[in-house]
């Protein structure tokens, strides 16, 4: 929809605008009934803002690959410091998608579930698709 301003009085172009306010109430009711409540659909879209750094994708994709890791090895593998990674971890980790446990001063890292491979396969399906294969 183009929305023009002029003298800050902003007018919807000429055909953009709907000349009812509903067309399809049918499909109006359908969709809503689908949504997610505004509390759950705000923590799923934290949880793709925790996916959405490459620095924190790294980490997740070397513990789906290698399986659990202890921070200094992620580190290494993504190569950043342990003190960034480990601050990475601290997000992926209440953002619910790793899981921690510690085994004398070693915290040891790994995907919290198998939903998480999941999600991340379909997204670099979906991206290779639009984007070709560049690997």
């Amino acid at each position: 929809m183009l929305i023009v301003v002029t003298d800050n009085v902003s007018s919807v172009a000429a055909g953009d605008a709907c000349e009812v306010r509903m067309i399809h109430p049918d499909r109006v009711d359908l969709a809503r009934e689908s949504l997610l409540d505004p509390e759950d659909a705000a923590l799923l879209a934290d949880r793709f803002k925790s996916l959405s750094d490459p620095g924190r994708l790294g980490i997740i994709y070397s513990l789906l690959e290698a399986g659990e890791m202890c921070v200094c090895d992620l580190a290494a593998t993504v190569e950043a410091s342990e003190s960034a990674t480990s601050h990475q971890l601290r997000q992926l980790r209440m953002a619910g998608l790793v899981r921690s446990r510690k085994e004398g001063r070693t915290v040891y890292y790994r995907i919290a579930d198998t939903h998480v491979r999941l999600l991340l396969d379909v997204a670099v399906e979906h991206y290779l698709h639009h984007h070709g294969d560049t690997r």
